[in-house]
């Protein structure tokens, strides 16, 4: 799935919907997204330059809620579900599994 950030919307907040989107849960269902980054951070990271000028480039990929999240320039987030993907009790990201 792609998902485009809104010019009104946090990077991390696009994570998070993104993610619920992909997943068919609410996006407070989900664990905190800090659980894996700092999203602080990572809105910094593709925030303005102090004198306003857009950030340009620049990607990053992480796994959130059995997800690999790659997200490019700031503007535009891919989201592929890791199925497959080899887990451990001691993943941080383990709260994502529906225990229903």
């Amino acid at each position: 799935m792609e998902y485009e950030v809104g010019s009104a919307e946090s990077v991390s907040t696009a994570v998070v919907r993104a993610v619920s989107a992909v997943d068919g849960r609410k996006p407070s269902s989900l664990p905190p997204l800090s659980h894996v980054l700092d999203p602080d951070a990572l809105d910094a990271l593709f925030d303005s330059h102090a004198d306003g000028e857009p950030r340009t480039g620049g990607r990053l990929s992480f796994i959130y809620c059995r997800c690999r999240i790659t997200l490019d320039n700031g503007e535009f987030l891919t989201i592929q579900p890791l199925n497959n993907h080899p887990r451990t009790t001691s993943d941080r990201e383990s709260s994502c599994i529906d225990r229903r």
